[in-house]
């Protein structure tokens, strides 16, 4: 696994550069999803301007006004919010503290903070005093909507993340309740589709008030936001953060990771042998080093959720079972000689089902690309694209261990039921368009 740059950087290359840690494989990731989305919005928007779907919006301008107090004053915030942290993860990040912790904790550096802002916060004010003119100037511009796209990418980016932890501490309110300060500001609990509803709520009230027609906007965004899922998911994926499957007892791995098709008994012996790890959650060494650092914990070892599937001998193994060894949530048993702050690997491989859904939405992001020239019914992209995103989740969460709740004697998980209403939305949307379009 890949926690962060270090790892890539000393398996790939062999070199051992510690300050590295700090840009872990996850966040770039996500920051490659939000690029590639950019991309593919821009494209899918200049080419319904092209249609003539979407049309500019005149606004006034003023040109040549020095810096105002906001506008340095904003510039210097973000300045400072970067320093506080970027600067504080090479001088003031806690021995042994993760640094993807460190980044959503309250800790930081206040020097670097001040110092960072106010370069900012001059570099602004530098850049206006060289436009100032005598005597400002109104000005009409066009802006169309591929102009936007920059402001939508961080809407979404703020709110998406906002949603995520939202809607997850929702679906664990019970641990929330606990320590809230500490769940709020974890950077562990993400949900994806509370990222999506919250995200995709202020997206729209943005492009109502910028006059840029929703249901143009909406069907351009469906291959957007699924190639953005699928690459996101490689993030998952490569770090190992914990949004695996149940077990797959067909396979058995070493203390290493090292995974191998199981021989009768293998699994039942596993779950005898880390006892503490599946009925306790944690345990200890000799040394007292906590060992297992789980939140799978199950009141028997019969209640451990597992499914027996070997694939074919012509595809690896990895491909159906994972023990993800140095993952970034560092849970699992310590790996033999291994001292690195990631040193853990699990104690019964999962099937990867990141990996899966990286698999599935990117095909799922070409079927999109495909045949949106084909669509011309406003809503009926989106409407597919909530479908096949609802199937794939619902499909996907049959494998993976999520809380479930009590619903008319079923028992499905919060993906689960949002994932169900995504596909009754989409199937409700495609029949509602297209009747309004042959009436």
């Amino acid at each position: 696994m890949y926690p962060n740059l270090y790892y890539i950087f000393k398996d790939w290359f062999g070199v051992e550069w510690n300050g590295l840690s700090f840009l872990n494989s996850f966040g770039l990731m996500v920051a490659l999803s939000f690029v590639a989305a950019a991309w593919v919005l821009t494209s899918e928007l200049k080419r319904k301007e092209k249609l003539g779907l979407l049309l500019p919006r005149e606004e006034m301008i003023t040109v040549g006004k020095p810096a105002g107090f906001w506008e340095l004053f904003f510039n210097g915030l973000v300045g400072f919010l970067f320093g506080y942290k970027i600067l504080g993860l090479f001088l003031s990040k806690p021995e042994g503290m993760n640094a993807q912790d460190y980044i959503f904790s309250r800790d930081g550096n206040i020097l670097g903070g001040i110092i960072l802002g106010a370069i900012l916060a001059g570099i602004k004010w530098y850049e206006r005093d060289k436009q100032k003119l005598k005597e400002p100037e109104n000005r009409h511009v066009r802006i169309w909507p591929h102009d936007r796209v920059g402001d939508i990418v961080i809407l979404g980016l703020v709110f998406g993340i906002l949603g995520a932890k939202l809607f997850d501490n929702l679906e664990n309110w019970d641990e929330f309740v606990k320590a809230p300060i500490e769940h709020l500001f974890s950077a562990s609990g993400l949900t994806f589709y509370g990222g999506l509803i919250t995200a995709a709520i202020v997206i729209c009230w943005y492009a109502s008030k910028k006059r840029i027609k929703v249901k143009h906007l909406v069907d351009a965004a469906a291959p957007a936001l699924m190639i953005a899922y699928a690459v996101g998911r490689i993030g998952c994926q490569v770090s190992g953060d914990g949004d695996w499957g149940i077990y797959n007892s067909a396979y058995t791995s070493d203390a290493y990771g090292k995974v191998s098709v199981a021989a009768p008994g293998d699994f039942k012996n596993t779950l005898e042998k880390n006892r503490g790890y599946f009925l306790e959650g944690r345990s200890a060494d000799s040394t007292g080093r906590p060992v297992y650092v789980t939140d799978r914990v199950y009141p028997s070892l019969e209640a451990v959720p597992h499914k027996s599937i070997k694939g074919p001998s012509f595809l690896p193994n990895w491909l159906f079972a994972y023990s993800y060894p140095q993952n970034v949530n560092r849970d699992g048993n310590l790996i033999p000689g291994n001292t690195e702050e990631h040193n853990r690997v699990l104690p019964s491989p999962v099937f990867p089902t990141p990996l899966y859904e990286s698999i599935i939405c990117g095909f799922l992001f070409l079927v999109l690309w495909g045949i949106r020239r084909s669509i011309s019914t406003p809503w009926v992209m989106f409407g597919i694209y909530l479908i096949l995103n609802g199937i794939e989740r619902f499909c996907v969460e049959l494998i993976r261990v999520n809380k479930t709740y009590s619903l008319f004697g079923l028992h499905p998980s919060q993906a689960e039921l949002i994932a169900s209403m995504l596909v009754l939305t989409g199937i409700i949307m495609i029949v509602v368009a297209k009747t309004r379009k042959e009436s």
